[in-house]
């Protein structure tokens, strides 16, 4: 089972050991959870609530998807620039330099084959057709963040791999040497060699783990990407938290704010952000536009598929936030400021099917899968 990669030793371990967030055995969140994040008299959704969840689960059909290759061989007027690949997958320009944020072409959010959260939306274009990368961020060890075929697939080039503290032990498990692994603490910088972008770790309020048994024992961040005129933001995985404000403080502001949107319920308020929360993250943040990720590609808690973008549009308040919502695959800059068009939506929407029979190999499995890796799954 080489998915779920490998426990920190050595100097990375004494590292994590070094961090405010260690208690003597594992990393905890330290910021205090804000007032009704957490409904604790909602039960968390099972496994099984997930393999046999109904047809709102996923679209009908694929999604529309663009093939952003024609775009990537002109630079953006602006300097910035963003194509999202699906989930949290972005490739990002900035002043000249590309950036691929949480990398995930694997066919399931599981360490297992045949079990887990199975994609419902292809990625719009293969790994060998990207073009050459400056770096590879990596925000926690989640198997929707830390994709171990994507990653085997990397290991052939030499791009460099940015990501949070501990999390380098599993990319040198799946052959990334040493020399290409940057590990960032909060608030740690890096210059990426040879070129002008700056990758700041910065907080946030989640958890990690591959297996029951390394639950917290690496970390986790949001990312903070600066070139020489411009900045971005990518939440990774969070709840919401005031040190928003602090970041926004210390690297703000922001040109491009990527938050994390979907995979919310009621139990796990202090840990994802969900439609309304996103906004006040943005607000915290101190605006900028607003991109959602963490959507649109795996089913991931209860909702229906496209609650997350759908909420967030009937919330959001264009005097206070611009929404950016591209389409699977298309290249946009964020100065454009363009409308949103509802592109996700089809007449099918309206004729759900009434509910489709569970994968019994899944179903089977759920037991066993429960039993092997943390919950929730990102």
């Amino acid at each position: 089972m080489r998915s779920f990669g490998k426990a920190a030793r050595g100097e990375r371990l004494e590292r994590l050991h070094s961090l405010p967030l260690w208690d003597g055995e594992r990393l905890r969140n330290i910021h205090p959870v804000l007032p009704g994040l957490r409904d604790a008299s909602t039960p968390q959704p099972t496994l099984r609530d997930f393999v046999c969840g109904d047809a709102d689960r996923t679209p009908p059909a694929p999604l529309p998807a663009e093939d952003p290759r024609g775009a990537w061989l002109k630079s953006p007027a602006s300097g910035l620039r963003a194509t999202w690949l699906g989930h949290s997958t972005v490739l990002l320009e900035i002043d000249g330099w590309r950036v691929l944020t949480d990398p995930v072409w694997g066919q399931r959010a599981s360490p297992f084959t045949l079990l887990g959260p199975k994609r419902f939306q292809p990625v719009p274009v293969s790994l060998r057709d990207l073009p050459a990368i400056d770096a590879v961020v990596i925000s926690h060890d989640h198997y929707d963040h830390l994709d171990y075929p994507t990653i085997r697939a990397l290991a052939k080039s030499d791009v460099p791999f940015v990501t949070s503290l501990g999390v380098g032990a599993h990319l040198e498990a799946w052959g990334i040497a040493p020399s290409r692994i940057t590990e960032l603490a909060w608030w740690q910088t890096h210059r990426v060699p040879g070129t002008g972008l700056d990758i700041t770790a910065a907080p946030s309020q989640h958890f990690s783990g591959r297996g029951l048994k390394d639950r917290n024992l690496t970390l986790w961040s949001s990312l903070v990407m600066q070139g020489e005129r411009h900045s971005v933001f990518f939440s990774g995985d969070t709840g919401l938290t005031s040190e928003y404000e602090t970041i926004r403080d210390r690297l703000g502001p922001f040109d491009l704010v990527m938050l994390e949107v979907g995979a919310f319920h009621p139990s796990w308020g202090d840990i994802h952000l969900g439609p309304a929360n996103a906004l006040a993250a943005h607000d915290m943040l101190g605006g900028g536009v607003l991109m959602p990720v963490h959507w649109g590609t795996f089913a991931l808690s209860t909702h229906a598929w496209d609650e997350p973008v759908e909420t967030l549009l009937s919330l959001a308040d264009p005097h206070r936030a611009h929404l950016l919502l591209p389409q699977l695959g298309q290249a946009v800059e964020p100065v454009e400021r363009r409308p949103v068009t509802p592109w996700w939506r089809r007449d099918e929407r309206a004729a759900r099917k009434p509910g489709v029979e569970p994968d019994p190999v899944e179903a089977s499995g759920a037991d066993r899968l429960a039993g092997s890796v943390p919950w929730p799954l990102d």
